[in-house]
């Protein structure tokens, strides 16, 4: 494997103090990555700034080996070709007004993509997600997990070589988050989709990602696969956070 994703010495600050530090990680291709941590401890903000929507104080982000950044000189991938790989869902579907259909369909005639293409990967997509059925109803007429997976569908149907999660689950009732957790996490080893998702459940992380990187405080401490990280926390915060027991269900898929 190689990675898709690397991080050097990343440093985020807001109104002059540091909010995030991470000083090397790296995110394989086809592999789902969970960024664990507590509220508050810059698991969005690396998101976001994964997604290049915040500045950056220094640090690189490196995609398939070229970095990120507002040009593109010989090495190096401008921030719109970037953003075009990626594809972001955020904790609140935040549909637009218009039927299921459409609101998949949405990047796609963004990009110029043809009438029969839209219709096939649309329609593609929204059976793969469970949501073919609600192809014509409106957004506003929707539940929250049935709004949730056509947001996913939105972001799958751009094909991304990157897919950021943010708390895609948390407003979700538990039987609804449990069925959506597993369906997804079937799709997207299916389709070898690269994930980052960002969750403070432990559980849910274990259900869906194949490694675990935590955050405290707003610094990386450790990552690795689950079991390592049970079982050799790197200090006395690590541990706290993840508990004194390794959950039942502490493996992937």
């Amino acid at each position: 494997m190689s990675a898709l994703i690397t991080i050097q010495d990343l440093q985020v600050k807001r109104r002059g103090q540091t909010v995030l530090q991470v000083p090397a990680l790296e995110v394989e291709k086809g592999e789902i990555l969970a960024v664990v941590g507590p509220n508050g401890s810059g698991k969005s903000t690396l998101l976001l700034a994964l997604a290049r929507l915040i500045r950056l104080e220094r640090g690189k982000i490196l995609f398939d080996g070229q970095q990120a950044a507002a040009k593109s000189p010989s090495g190096i991938i401008s921030d719109a070709v970037y953003r075009r790989r990626l594809a972001l869902v955020l904790q609140d579907p935040l549909l637009f007004d218009m039927s299921v259909f459409d609101n998949v369909a949405s990047g796609l005639r963004f990009r110029g993509v043809n009438r029969n293409e839209i219709e096939a990967r649309v329609s593609l997509w929204l059976e793969r997600l469970g949501v073919l059925p609600l192809a014509k109803r409106r957004a506003v007429e929707l539940s929250g997990g049935e709004a949730q997976r056509v947001s996913l569908a939105r972001a799958l149907v751009l094909e991304p070589q990157l897919l950021l999660l943010d708390e895609p689950f948390s407003a979700l009732d538990p039987p609804t988050r449990i069925r959506l957790v597993s369906d997804l996490g079937f799709l997207l080893r299916e389709q070898k989709v690269t994930t980052i998702f960002v969750t403070h459940d432990l559980n849910e992380a274990a259900r869906l990602s194949d490694r675990l990187a935590i955050l405290l405080k707003g610094q990386l401490r450790q990552h690795g696969y689950p079991e390592e990280l049970f079982k050799a926390p790197m200090d006395a915060e690590v541990a706290a956070f993840l508990g004194n027991e390794i959950p039942s269900d502490l493996t992937p898929g």
